[in-house]
């Protein structure tokens, strides 16, 4: 067969990059089983999409515009939100059956900063049972090759700077795997925070790999803050849906409520996060909602976990890292600036969410860009071998961190990478503790972890403008300053 594209990751955008390549051939590098240990299946929400008789793509595209405090792309805005009701009918096609009402309509929810209920989903499980029905499908189609199991360690380039493969290390060993396309779907950098949703594996390999190869990446600083995660000393801890809000939640502070509980949510996170450190208690009240522990069976077993009732008890909350806007800068087509490689889901930088992700954004985010790059990595078999059509910028050179082997893994420094993070890049951010963080990371960028860390750290002390989910006390504009 000719030389395959390689897709690494089996999250909601890596199935959805070997859904679209085949039947040409494609080998899928997952660390874990196909599908499992993926953000995309922990995903509560759903997918949104203007399926309502009330609603528009363009009111979406609104909604996600300014969620995202009006700094994303509005053409990658409105594409993506165009696509939105084909996303979720073509997931129908293959077996995803997302909660209906009588009428057979699609029961639509609402989450913080939609206009309209807009959010398709499966449960309060949706992540999971979309993930689990591409995965299947995906194991069914021609020319799939899954290799589980196995863990990228590298990026190979050629002397032009193009892929050339990827090395990769399994129960065999480390081995390479000859690819000139090479689609990467990693995921997430949130388990650098110690406070955090994300699976502890999302520390922003793909981001430090692509990074070290010369690949430009952008809006590092650019990281969200959920605002109801269970705070009961869990690591990582338990997510509380915004539909919970959606449907009519709501966040008290010693008993008193404070906040419209429905805007975006760096408004709600930084809400919750004054009333914290004023030495408040902050809780989500759901004991009023209907039938709610039927109406979200995953969330009120995860807190039956912490031994807590979602109907009877109070459930106190704080802030937790949940989304990273920024990371491997890519165009329409999920193209980055090195020859051969694509990027897509939460590695990415699309420009869709801007500073601040719109609820359940990501879930079509993920299908609509793993599509893109699976389709173009396809059709660039057929042009000019030297053809590179994207149209990223070159990286920052002073930002790329070369090495001759793959990084090194120490749980020491991603110990200290968490508490730095956590101190310097939390929800309210200063200059000189951002440099101190800075300066301390800059000597451990031969491990991902480090690398990755000291790339958020230097972007949140280089912009001084507090926007979106990135709050600058220091910041000098809102006193009128150049």
């Amino acid at each position: 067969m000719n030389a395959p594209v390689v897709v690494v990751g089996s999250g909601l955008a890596g199935l959805s990059a070997a859904w679209a390549i085949s039947p040409a051939d494609v080998v899928l590098v997952t660390a874990n089983a196909l599908g499992e240990g993926t953000a995309s299946a922990w995903a509560q929400g759903g997918i949104a999409a203007a399926l309502g008789a009330d609603d528009h793509p363009g009111l979406h595209a609104r909604d996600t515009f300014t969620a995202g405090a009006g700094a994303g792309d509005l053409d990658t805005i409105s594409r993506i939100t165009n696509l939105a009701p084909g996303v979720v009918r073509e997931l129908v096609s293959i077996g995803v059956d997302f909660d209906r009402r009588v009428d057979g309509s699609f029961d639509l929810a609402l989450e913080g900063g939609h206009g309209r209920n807009r959010i398709a989903h499966v449960g309060d499980r949706s992540g999971a049972a979309i993930t689990a029905a591409l995965a299947a499908h995906v194991r069914t189609l021609p020319g799939v090759h899954v290799r589980e199991h196995t863990e990228l360690l590298r990026l190979l380039v050629d002397d032009l700077g193009a892929v050339s493969g990827v090395e990769v290390s399994s129960a065999r060993g480390a081995e390479v795997i000859e690819a000139r396309r090479v689609i990467l779907a990693t995921g997430g950098l949130g388990a650098l925070f110690a406070h955090t949703t994300n699976p502890l594996s999302a520390t922003g390999r793909g981001i430090a790999i692509a990074g070290r190869v010369g690949a430009r990446l952008d809006d590092l600083h650019l990281v969200q803050f959920h605002p109801t995660a269970l705070d009961v000393g869990l690591d990582p801890m338990p997510l509380l849906t915004e539909a919970l809000r959606g449907a009519g939640a709501t966040l008290l502070a010693d008993g008193r409520r404070f906040v419209d509980e429905l805007r975006p949510r760096d408004v709600v996170s930084a809400a919750v996060w004054d009333q914290l450190q004023e030495g408040r208690k902050v809780s989500l009240d759901a004991r009023g909602l209907p039938e709610v522990t039927s109406r979200f069976p995953r969330v009120a077993a995860l807190v039956a976990q912490a031994g807590l009732s979602l109907s009877e008890d109070l459930l106190p909350v704080r802030p937790a890292v949940h989304y990273s806007m920024g990371g491997v800068t890519v165009d329409e087509c999920s193209r980055t600036s090195v020859p051969g490689l694509w990027a897509v889901g939460e590695v990415a930088r699309t420009g869709l969410h801007g500073a601040n992700r719109l609820a359940s954004n990501s879930l079509l985010e993920a299908v609509v860009t793993g599509r893109a790059a699976g389709l173009d990595a396809t059709d660039q078999e057929q042009r000019e071998s030297q053809l590179w059509p994207a149209v990223v910028a070159p990286a920052d050179p002073l930002i790329i961190k070369h090495l001759d082997g793959p990084a090194g893994h120490d749980d020491q420094v991603l110990a200290t990478v968490r508490a730095l993070l956590t101190k310097s890049c939390g929800v309210l951010r200063e200059g000189e503790e951002l440099f101190a963080a800075v300066e301390q990371l800059a000597d451990l960028t031969d491990d991902n972890a480090g690398y990755v860390g000291w790339l958020i750290a230097r972007s949140a002390f280089l912009h001084g403008a507090s926007i979106g989910a990135h709050r600058r006390i220091d910041d000098r504009t809102l006193a009128g300053a150049a």
